[in-house]
């Protein structure tokens, strides 16, 4: 695995992996930001990589939700450098056919499990998640 920044001006620089694929990056601090910030970016990454888990996992029960949506929040360290995560949450929220315990189960593998993102960012920030079906939360569904 591998990646290039190119810096462009000001904090806006542009990141391209070895497939040739690019994102723009910048500081939340510009005042016409071209990107996410580094630390937005990792949150991103975190809602990436549990979709490809929970997805994988729910198609292996053949089960397709209608839509999935993945809302993941932060908290850092205020003052301090670095700043870094001290708490992740991210909201499953899914429509649609699916038994909410087993899209709670698939996402508990994703974050305590799979989601190799999620496991590096274990060792500074606690990470939880919640599981919404239909407008219905279930913290701690039971497997259906």
């Amino acid at each position: 695995m591998k990646v290039e920044l190119k810096h462009q001006n000001g904090f806006h620089s542009v990141i391209s992996n070895d497939r040739g694929h690019r994102i723009s990056i910048d500081t939340t601090s510009s005042e016409d930001p071209q990107g996410p910030s580094p630390m937005e970016l990792l949150l991103m990454g975190v809602a990436g990589c549990s979709s490809i888990d929970i997805v994988s996992i729910l198609n292996k029960q053949k089960i397709k939700p209608d839509s999935l949506h993945i809302q993941v929040e932060g908290d850092r360290i205020k003052g301090q450098v670095p700043s870094l995560f001290t708490e992740i949450h991210a909201k499953v929220i899914a429509t649609g056919d699916v038994p909410a315990g087993r899209l709670y189960r698939a996402a508990q593998l994703s974050f305590e499990k799979y989601c190799s993102v999620s496991k590096t960012l274990e060792h500074t920030a606690t990470i939880t998640f919640s599981v919404t079906v239909n407008d219905t939360p279930h913290e701690q569904a039971k497997q259906e």
